[in-house]
C-alpha cells in the first residue's frame, strides 16, 4: 500500500510519499517542499501545484491521497488561497482514481504524538520513531506531509 500525503499550501507544498509496511516502520520513499513563485499570478501557482502532484502520482503510483483540512486561521486571505489549493490537490487526486483522505491537525497530532496540542517539537521528535527516514527533512511542510500520511496509514484501513 502506497499514499501520497500533502500539507496543502499555495507557497510551500509539503510532499510525502508512504509506503505501508506490515514487517517494520513504515517506509518514506519520497518527500519534498516545492514552492511557487509570489511573482506569478495565483492562477498559475494553482496549475504548477496542480502539475507537479500529478507528476509526482504519475512516477509513484499511489492508491490514496492523505491530506490536511483547513482548521482554522485568523487571516482569512491566506485560508482561501490554501483552500483553492486543497481544491486542486484534490481534484487532481480524484481525477487520477485516489481515494482521498482528510484530518485536521488534531487528529494529525494525536496520531503521532498520542495529545492533540502536541507542538512541532513533540512532532518532530514522534515521526522519525515511526517511520523509516533516509535523509534530512528541510521544511516544516515535508514533516507535517510525513505525519498526515502516518495519520492516514494509522487510522484507515487501506489495503
Amino acid at each position: 500500500m502506497r499514499i501520497i500525503s500533502i500539507d496543502p499550501g499555495f507557497e510551500r507544498v509539503g510532499v510525502a510519499i508512504i509506503e505501508k509496511s506490515l514487517l517494520k516502520k513504515d517506509i518514506l520513499v519520497y518527500s519534498d517542499c516545492f514552492k511557487t513563485s509570489t511573482k506569478i499570478p495565483f492562477c498559475e501557482r494553482l496549475t504548477k501545484i496542480g502539475t507537479e502532484v500529478e507528476k509526482i502520482i504519475k512516477k509513484y503510483k499511489p492508491s490514496a491521497l492523505a491530506i490536511e483540512k483547513l482548521y482554522f486561521t485568523t487571516n482569512q486571505k491566506t485560508a482561501l488561497g490554501v483552500s483553492e489549493a486543497r481544491g486542486t490537490i484534490i481534484y487532481v487526486a480524484s481525477k487520477n482514481n485516489l481515494a482521498v483522505y482528510e484530518y485536521t491537525p488534531p487528529q494529525i497530532k494525536v496520531a503521532v504524538a498520542g495529545y492533540g496540542r502536541a507542538n512541532k517539537q513533540m512532532i518532530m521528535f514522534m515521526v522519525p520513531k515511526l517511520i523509516d527516514i533516509k535523509k534530512n527533512i528541510n521544511s516544516d511542510d515535508e514533516l507535517d506531509a510525513i505525519a498526515i500520511g502516518l495519520t492516514c496509514l494509522a487510522c484507515e484501513n487501506i489495503h
